[in-house]
């Protein structure tokens, strides 16, 4: 029986060849945007797989509060203060052992971040008991001894490959940028192993110098630079723990403390997928991302399975008689209802092996997108995932097939045999027009989507931030003295000037410190960024009053701020011009003068509101070189490599053009997600246009005995056309109205959390209108001009 249900769906398909490659294609291409998000999904949870107590296994995360409680604009940060780790060992009942991972060791993990291209390596400073707590197997060396020494490294087996010729470099030195030489006293086992931490080497705490050791270790005010892990003992709760944890952070954090923290813990094998969260020291995948993700595959699938559904039920009345015939020969529903089921499963596999060679060229697509490079988000193919996308095909088959095989299997042989132009499947083909109209719908959602999300792009790149990052290049210093830099810079006539920065605005970066006015009993923690007196003038940041930073001012103790407008309302002043001249508190106790008020301009990314910040002269916190350069981009680089060079001629330098980096930290999120969703707008359309072309084929097809008639009896073309075409023409009318108000409300969604953003005019909308009526015309009109050029002789020669 089975085996007969299997023949007969091959012989439809091959019999019915035109209606099975809509079905076909129209599902593959959908299946294959599904299955890349399968692998995407089933990569990111094998994350820390490895660890065998991953169910005991915890990151302790933190959520700043505001002094009023509440958590304000704050968010939740993997990172904790550092001294957790000696209170979780030394006061929690319930912790077996932890350990920390503190920044500050190499390069960062994120390839967008400035790297010192002098430094070979991505790690962290770590404690000894981290290859323990993390369940980390070495192929070389101690794991007990292996991070007790200062100055000892552990790297992953890739870092080693990369570093030594040598299988085993255990005893070997590296030279690690500014941080000096170290000794490689282990290497991580090669064993395909995925963590949600991304390093290459993890560098002994004890390397770190004294004073910085101390300041961090005692430093219960400073959650952004460590992460601590604990394992949990047995036979204890994870929630006991927690308990007695923030009831040690209400000792640590008094009432009126200018710093409160509330921890909360996560599962490593929970994070990624997980929730979305700062500081972050690896690639994951936020949950929230997998549900959009999840969205927009589900609505592809159900487009391409609408467009199945669709083109069976028209199919239907050319296999009525067929169904009539099996039941007189003593077929029941059920056997029907299984071989229309069979059918629809078989077309679901078959498009599942077209699928997987679509798949190959999804998934180079996918690793092109900046965001997946960045995140080193990977594709995961074994046997348990294939088993998911056999699976994934049988689901997608039964529910393509349902409707259609309910429908067929309860046609009555007497009707179907007797009077077939009589039938009607679902009332005069009403759940075919609504399934034509939901896929129109939606295809018209996403043209306009993809309209707005690069206009908003195209806002963010646009927009006047309040300064100028046109004709300007970054240089990082690393280990290199900012002013010997300087002096070489000014000599090359095409750099009109030259400044010192810690980071850049905008760009997705940065630092906080406090502020304290005699005029409020409390700090206010403020962004800032730590300039010379060149920067405001090169930068074009505007002054409303005031002046800049005083000429010949000592760099040794900063004295001085210029503080932005809004800085002086949140420091309780009425007028900027009140604070003008005011001293000031910069970390509770340095004194400084406010000598310039800062027009507000955008320092943080636009997807923020504006919010206060101020520059201060502090030379310990220099990481950039700026030059503004006048002409030929391409010259000026070639003159920064030669500066550099002539200060550093056994270095690499590491530069950048400022306006390709703070447009591509918007092209980062909104390039990446005006390609998603262009990508799915035309799978859309696509499929769309695929069953509307198979529609108005069957249709066509069907009247064309009507067709000649009409043209015998003095019809033109153009009239044919009209008749055969205004039914879809007034679906897709339909899909419009539905489509525009539907279209406002779901980008509204999102454009409401931009701080700042386009409105969602007429000219998107107008735009969208078009596209889908050009498409939906092109389509119907390839089969409607074709019927009108028949001749009716053909037709009508046998009646």
């Amino acid at each position: 029986m089975i085996r007969n249900y299997f023949l007969v769906a091959l012989r439809n398909v091959k019999r019915h060849r035109f209606f099975s490659f809509l079905t076909i294609f129209g599902l593959a291409i959908s299946m294959s945007v599904c299955l890349v998000i399968i692998m995407l999904v089933a990569d990111q949870m094998s994350f820390d797989e490895h660890n065998r107590y991953k169910e005991r296994t915890y990151r302790v995360t933190s959520q700043p509060t505001r002094l009023d409680g509440r958590e304000g604009e704050f968010s939740l940060t993997s990172t904790a203060p550092a001294p957790l780790r000696d209170a979780l060992n030394q006061e929690i009942t319930g912790v077996e052992l932890s350990a920390r991972l503190v920044r500050g060791f190499g390069n960062g993990w994120l390839k967008l971040e400035h790297q010192d291209a002098n430094i070979p390596l991505a790690g962290y400073y770590a404690d000894p008991e981290i290859l323990t707590v993390m369940d980390y197997e070495l192929a070389y060396g101690d794991p007990a001894t292996a991070l007790k020494e200062p100055h000892s490294v552990v790297l992953s087996s890739a870092a080693a490959r990369k570093l030594f010729t040598q299988e085993n470099p255990v005893g070997e030195m590296i030279k690690v940028g500014k941080f000096g030489e170290y000794k490689v006293t282990g290497v991580l086992k090669d064993k395909g192993r995925k963590t949600h931490i991304s390093f290459e080497a993890l560098a002994s705490i004890n390397s770190m110098d004294t004073e910085s050791y101390n300041e961090l270790a005692t430093g219960w005010n400073n959650a952004w630079t460590t992460w601590v892990y604990f394992r949990l003992a047995d036979g204890y709760a994870i929630e006991e723990v927690m308990t007695n944890l923030n009831q040690l952070a209400v000792q640590k954090y008094p009432e009126g403390s200018e710093s409160v923290f509330r921890f909360e813990s996560q599962a490593i094998h929970q994070i990624t997928p997980g929730d979305l969260i700062n500081n972050a020291n690896g690639p994951f995948l936020p949950m929230v991302f997998i549900y959009f993700l999840g969205g927009l595959a589900l609505i592809i699938m159900l487009t391409a399975c609408f467009n199945y559904t669709n083109l069976s039920i028209a199919r239907s009345l050319t296999r009525a008689k067929e169904v009539g015939v099996r039941k007189v020969s003593g077929a029941g529903g059920w056997s029907i209802f299984w071989q229309f089921i069979t059918e629809s499963v078989v077309i679901s596999f078959l498009a599942l092996i077209l699928s997987l060679g679509i798949l190959s060229l999804f998934s180079q697509f996918f690793f092109e997108f900046k965001i997946a490079k960045a995140l080193q988000w990977d594709l995961r193919a074994d046997l348990w995932v294939y088993g998911i996308f056999v699976l994934f095909s049988l689901v997608v088959g039964v529910l393509a097939g349902l409707l259609p095989a309910i429908a067929m299997s309860k046609f009555k042989p007497a009707q179907v045999l007797k009077s077939l132009h009589t039938m009607k499947v679902f009332s005069r083909m009403g759940l075919r027009k609504a399934l034509l109209v939901g896929q129109f719908t939606l295809s018209l959602i996403f043209i306009i989507s993809v309209g707005l999300v690069y206009k908003q792009l195209d806002l963010f790149i646009s927009t006047d931030h309040g300064f100028n990052p046109k004709n300007k290049i970054q240089i990082a210093l690393g280990d290199t003295k900012a002013d010997q830099l300087v002096a070489q810079l000014e000599q090359y006539p095409e750099f009109t000037s030259v400044s010192r920065a810690s980071h850049l605005p905008a760009s997705g970066y940065t630092m906080g410190a406090d502020l304290k006015s005699p005029l409020q009993d409390r700090s206010q923690n403020f962004a800032y960024y730590s300039v010379d007196r060149n920067y405001l003038d090169q930068m074009e940041v505007a002054l409303l009053a005031g002046s800049n930073f005083t000429e010949g001012l000592s760099a040794d103790q900063p004295s001085e701020v210029l503080v932005s407008a809004m800085g002086t309302e949140e420091l309780g002043y009425e007028h900027p011009m009140d604070a003008l001249g005011e001293t000031l508190l910069w970390r509770d106790s340095i004194p400084v003068q406010v000598v310039g008020i800062l027009k507000d301009f955008h320092h943080q990314m636009m997807v923020s509101e504006i919010s206060p910040v101020f520059f201060i002269m502090n030379p310990e916190t220099y990481a950039n070189v700026q030059v503004s350069f006048s002409g030929d981009k391409e010259i000026a680089l070639a003159k920064v490599e030669e500066a550099w060079r002539a200060v550093n001629p056994n270095l690499k330098g590491t530069f950048s053009v400022v306006e390709e980096e703070l447009t591509g930290v918007y092209d980062l999120i909104f390039g990446d997600l005006v390609r998603v969703v262009g990508i799915v707008a035309f799978l859309a359309i696509a499929i769309s246009c695929l069953g509307l072309l198979g529609m108005a084929t069957y249709t066509t097809e069907t009247r064309m005995k009507e067709i000649s008639i009409r043209k015998v009896l003095g019809a033109s073309g153009g009239q044919i056309v009209y008749t055969l075409s205004r039914g879809f023409l007034s679906l897709i009318g339909i899909a419009i109205v539905l489509g525009v108000p539907l279209a406002y409300m779901v980008n509204n969604l999102w454009l409401q959390k931009m701080a700042y953003r386009v409105d969602i005019g007429w000219g998107v909308v107008v735009m969208g209108v078009l596209s889908l009526a050009v498409l939906g015309l092109l389509t119907v009109g390839s089969q409607t001009l074709r019927a009108a050029w028949v001749n009716p002789v053909d037709k009508l020669k046998n009646e």
